[in-house]
């Protein structure tokens, strides 16, 4: 019976970190356009270190760390609430914030084929970390396992920007994904037992051309 409980979360995970899953994650570069067109990302090598930093000390942090809480917090509303409201507080720029909060609404549209009162609690509109964690938390697929899968997606998607923009084929992303494996799994580790404190980003270069991209005159993606 454990073994079939944790064979349905995994699935469950898969599905909803799918790029068929219907999120619109596809539409969006986390300003990794701007920094290509810039020549700040301009190989794979590049892209993995761009990655890596988006990973640890970016976005890609803070969405675990509010996703943990989330997770956490899944069946007290008053505390879902407050971090709902601190990490749609936390979009630091206009793409960004659409970016968050129209993910996490379509999320939480499409979670509702596995009814359960979690999304009464949470609300029809959420940011993407939010809305998955607590929804995960309700299907107790397991947080670092959410994390590790959540964190995949997320760098699934930015390689396949990468790849639409040029900087690298589909053999140089895979490469990519695979040196990224220990540090999904690191940072997953960590998130699991972090705290709100924890919470901060030192990627100024990643968040200026968030900005920039606000402004780019031609683009292939919304952020």
């Amino acid at each position: 019976m454990a073994d079939a409980m944790a064979t349905q979360s995994l699935i469950r995970l898969v599905t909803w970190m799918s790029p068929a899953f219907p999120v619109g994650a596809f539409s969006y570069s986390g300003g990794l356009e701007q920094a290509v067109a810039d020549g700040l990302v301009a190989d794979a090598d590049g892209l993995r270190h761009w990655l890596t930093s988006w990973a640890e000390y970016g976005s890609g942090w803070n969405d675990a760390v509010l996703l943990a809480e989330a997770y956490r917090a899944f069946g007290d509303a008053q505390r879902l609430a407050d971090v709902r409201d601190l990490a749609e507080a936390l979009g630091g720029s206009q793409e960004r914030h659409m970016e968050t909060m129209l993910q996490g609404e379509a999320f939480l549209t499409a979670a509702s084929h596995w009814p359960h009162p979690v999304l009464e609690r949470v609300g029809p509109r959420a940011a993407y970390p939010v809305a998955v964690g607590a929804v995960a938390a309700a299907h107790a697929t397991g947080l670092e396992p959410t994390l590790a899968a959540y964190l995949h997606g997320a760098l699934s998607n930015l390689v396949s920007v990468a790849i639409r923009c040029g900087v690298t084929g589909q053999q140089g992303g895979v490469s990519v994904l695979a040196a990224l494996e220990p540090l999904i799994a690191e940072i997953a580790a960590r998130a699991g037992t972090s705290s709100l404190d924890d919470l901060g980003t030192a990627t100024f270069v990643a968040d200026i051309a968030a900005l920039h991209h606000e402004t780019m005159y031609s683009r292939l993606f919304r952020s």
